[in-house]
């Protein structure tokens, strides 16, 4: 067993004040990938127009709203190639369904107003060359919050070093206080507060199908309610990543496994102590919802009997 202690990005910051929230329910809630290779200076957000340019992030940030995925900037582990002449491009979908991962090749940034990504909705598109094992992406977004260049890029190198070209450096996740943060491609299983050594078991458990518990923020295809009750039945059972499916449209979320098992799964909202959400920013209450019940359903009866 690692030890559960990582380095700290110093008093104050906002992965130190928020080491007592709940990490379930805290992944992004993002169902389709775009990962542009850009080595560059990133900006605060990718979109902002800084890196871009006004013109063309605008164009991208409209089309990836109308698809319902999110575009991410992605570099490898320790460079800065600002004179990179063929970008790498990593399309995905985290649908357990049909997760897919796909890697193409462009020439420039705006190169990617020729990808239809509304593709990236559906089944694998055939856009480019299909990605067999996980991809680490490891947040590493020092512009947006320091927590994230501090304890990200230690794990990056070391995740780097154990399996090389599956790992990117990328653009902020969400939740810089849960950093150092990393998102298994296709799935979107995230990881958060876990050391070097930790990641690298995440990225095994990863190859081999499964999903690593310690530090697991959710699967990004569901919203915080679906995550938390994916993580709960998760810590009770053992199960494949694409196994468990969830209802999370009902008051209580329900869990499915794809061999016919079901497990209600109670939620509640609890209230910790102000703090910031990023370094810098105002402190404020959080609200993270927790799992406080779960209970198997009979089969052939339907969910909302109970």
């Amino acid at each position: 067993m690692f030890s559960r202690e990582f380095p700290q990005a110093g008093p104050g910051t906002c992965s130190v004040l928020s080491a007592d929230e709940p990490l379930p329910g805290t992944a992004a809630h993002v169902t389709g990938w775009v990962c542009v290779e850009f080595p560059g200076a990133w900006g605060r957000d990718v979109l902002d127009g800084s890196a871009l340019g006004a013109e063309l992030a605008g164009v991208l940030a409209d089309r990836a709203d109308a698809a319902g995925v999110r575009i991410m900037f992605i570099r490898r582990p320790g460079r800065n190639d600002r004179g990179l002449r063929r970008r790498t491009v990593l399309l995905a979908n985290s649908d357990p369904g049909h997760s897919w991962c796909e890697r193409l090749e462009i020439g420039d940034v705006s190169d990617l107003l020729d990808v239809d990504f509304m593709r990236v909705a559906g089944p694998a598109p055939g856009l480019g060359e299909r990605v067999d094992g996980p991809v680490v992406l490891v947040c590493a977004h020092g512009k947006r919050d320091q927590c994230c260049a501090v304890l990200g890029r230690p794990v990056a190198a070391a995740l780097a070093a154990e399996f090389g070209d599956a790992v990117w450096e990328c653009s902020h996740t969400g939740g810089h206080r849960f950093a150092p943060s990393t998102i298994l491609l296709p799935t979107g299983v995230t990881h958060g507060r876990l050391t070097p050594e930790e990641s690298v078991c995440a990225v095994r458990a990863a190859a081999g199908g499964g999903v690593y518990l310690p530090g697991l923020r959710g699967r990004s295809w569901w919203g915080p309610r679906g995550q938390v009750a994916e993580v709960a039945v998760r810590q009770e059972i053992v199960a494949d990543v694409n196994d468990l499916t969830v209802d999370e449209h009902v008051p209580d979320p329900v869990v499915t496994h794809r061999d016919g098992r079901r497990w209600r799964v109670t939620l509640e909202q609890t209230v910790l102590s102000e703090r910031p959400a990023s370094c810098g920013a105002d402190a404020k209450p959080v609200r993270p919802l927790v799992a406080v019940e779960m209970s198997e359903l009979p089969a052939g009866i339907p969910a909302g009997s109970f």
